[in-house]
């Protein structure tokens, strides 16, 4: 199993197989998860409370999660008299206003991790923890199904809930029916393993060393994009994650910008034409391709940037902590950026309107 509980905006969500009060007791403890919760950041610089919720019976038990301006996140969860505090600090980025915080939690194996991403760039924070306790099963129901017990910033995008350890990291963002150009024809990404080559860009026919895979919920930075053909090369229309790049060239590109190739962001492209957010089931299943260097595919007539990893196989523990997990040691590269200029949302449209023209 994974995703159990899901709550953003009007959709909320709880696995009845998992919560059934006919079938578990009210007070079953969820030994082994994640807590996931996406948030903007206050404009305002003020302190937010990302999630807190109180009970008293059958025992007394608390959950609060708070960002602290000047980058901390603070957790504490308590379970009758067993009290859990932790800190993670993490550095300042004045260009992103996003943040993803990811609580996971083993208590059989006496175990506990703190992460924080940033959707917009590859910056990830980590912190084991001091054995915690587990949640309550009804704590997450309620949480979820009677919001008005519980406090959430109103920049909270959503939170959910999954009975596995989640990955943290390099995230895949394409849908798996997305056709990638190999020598041997066009095939969808979900079908593609180590070994298998795939066409890119600027570096002919290339291997695939991994294809990551993850299923997530469908809010907030997960939500699916789909952009539309014929813009940007496009053959077919595709659906992405909102921070799935692509890499565009040509004359328009050396007009406008002075560049050989520039990256265009799909949320770049959301303006009822070019790219759409789409509402769909509240989880989607999302893949992408590690190569040996940090280049893009051709799929579907688009260059789309390929998993970029960096330095991060320097990190065994980040590593572990990865969808690249269960990748050969050996098969992890280094990687450095290609240096493309990354568009905002107004350059991104005027480019697309200028080459669907």
């Amino acid at each position: 199993m994974s995703w159990i509980a899901i709550a953003g905006g009007e959709r909320r969500w709880t696995d009845e197989r998992v919560f059934d009060a006919a079938l578990r007791p009210r007070d079953q403890l969820l030994s082994r998860g994640s807590l996931l919760i996406e948030t903007r950041l206050s404009a305002e610089g003020k302190p937010q409370t990302l999630l807190s919720y109180e009970r008293s019976h059958p025992w007394p038990g608390a959950l609060s999660l708070q960002a602290l301006p000047g980058g901390s996140i603070v957790l504490i969860v308590s379970q009758g008299a067993d009290v859990f505090h932790t800190l993670l600090e993490y550095p300042a980025d004045a260009r992103t206003d996003v943040l993803r915080v990811t609580y996971s939690w083993d208590s059989t194996q006496r175990w506990g991790r703190l992460a924080l991403e940033r959707p917009e760039s590859d910056t990830v924070a980590l912190r084991e923890t001091p054995p915690p306790p587990p949640l309550v099963l009804e704590d997450i129901h309620t949480m979820v199904r009677r919001p008005q017990l519980c406090r959430t910033d109103p920049d909270v995008v959503y939170f959910a809930v999954s009975d596995e350890i989640e990955p943290v990291g390099p995230m895949p963002a394409l849908l798996g029916d997305i056709p990638v150009a190999t020598p041997q024809g066009a095939r969808q990404v979900r079908d593609l393993r180590c070994g298998d080559t795939v066409q890119t860009r600027d570096s002919g026919v290339v291997p695939v060393l991994h294809r990551a895979s993850r299923l997530v919920p469908a809010l907030g930075s997960f939500r699916p994009i789909r952009l539309r053909a014929p813009y940007l090369g496009l053959r077919r229309d595709i659906v992405v994650t909102p921070h799935q790049r692509l890499v565009i060239g040509g004359s328009e590109v050396e007009y406008i910008f002075g560049r050989e190739a520039v990256l265009v962001p799909a949320l770049s492209l959301v303006n009822g034409f070019a790219a759409v957010e789409e509402d769909g089931p509240l989880t989607m299943r999302y893949h992408n391709l590690l190569l040996p260097t940090h280049d893009a595919f051709i799929a579907a007539g688009a260059a789309l940037e390929s998993l970029y990893v960096g330095r991060l196989r320097r990190y065994r523990d980040r590593v572990a902590a990865s969808v690249l997990a269960e990748c050969p040691s050996g098969l992890l590269p280094e990687q450095h950026r290609a240096g493309y200029q990354v568009l905002g949302p107004f350059e991104a449209i005027t480019l697309a309107e200028a080459r669907a023209a």
